[in-house]
């Protein structure tokens, strides 16, 4: 099969111009040209026209676009390259979708949007540290469950985080020791708290990743002022590091 040159700007939204001038730079040639001068295009060529116009999509130049398709050993890869591109940008849209049908929601609903969700997908919180921290698919199962919640479930959640919270800085206050009894239920119902969290390794039941996690989130409570806050103040974050930890040892 093959299509001429008005053909192929057609149906890929460009000009014949456009066509001719990726030839003359050497980006794509046609596959053949007729007795009667018409270019003509086999579906090698379409394929190549395709990874040009994404690489365009995403900004590049011609002649980088160049460099890239000359230094190319196989084509698969770089398709394989693109569909991951698109994917991300497929997500990347999705939680923008869903970020605005909050905003929609809440208004709706006479409440007040959360900013966080409102600017989900636009600038997502946190993405890098999660991925650095527990890779890239923790990240993505994390934040569309978040952002799939409608805004009751995430203030049920929300509510739910909260009140664990309280439950912990109660606990030090009262100078329960780590390994009491007490301690030890909260940091069990803290566990539980965060096998909800799809991507993590408490949700997909690996133990030994598990263990690892909740020692690395009792170290980073302490480590991290935000979280040294969130439980009061030093002491409190040191006190539910310890009871996670004497947990993830002796009860996991």
């Amino acid at each position: 099969m093959e299509w001429t040159i008005q053909e192929l700007a057609t149906r890929a939204g460009i000009t014949s111009r456009t066509l001719r001038h990726y030839d003359r730079v050497g980006l794509l040639a046609p596959s053949r040209v007729g007795a009667n001068g018409y270019r003509y295009y086999n579906p090698t060529a379409v394929a190549r026209l395709q990874r040009i116009l994404l690489m365009r999509q995403l900004g590049m130049g011609l002649p980088a676009i160049a460099e890239v398709l000359a230094d190319e050993v196989d084509p698969c890869d770089g398709l394989r390259a693109h569909i991951a591109a698109l994917e991300e940008e497929r997500d990347r849209i999705e939680r923008q979708i869903r970020s605005v049908r909050h905003t929609l929601e809440a208004l709706q609903s006479g409440v007040e949007p959360r900013m966080d969700v409102m600017l989900a997908g636009f600038n997502d919180g946190y993405k890098d540290e999660v991925i650095s921290r527990w890779g890239e698919r923790a990240f993505q199962a994390g934040n569309d469950w978040w952002h799939g919640k409608s805004l009751d479930q995430q203030r049920a959640w929300k509510q739910d985080t909260e009140d664990l919270v309280a439950a912990w800085v109660a606990a030090a206050k009262a100078e329960a020791s780590p390994t009491s009894e007490h301690a030890q239920s909260l940091a069990a119902r803290h566990v539980r708290w965060l096998s909800q969290i799809p991507g993590t390794p408490t949700a997909e039941g690996d133990r030994e990743r598990s263990i690892e996690m909740v020692k690395c989130l009792g170290d980073m409570y302490v480590d991290d002022p935000r979280f040294a806050a969130m439980y009061d103040d030093a002491a409190g974050a040191t006190f539910v590091r310890d009871a996670l930890q004497a947990y993830a040892r002796t009860r996991m």
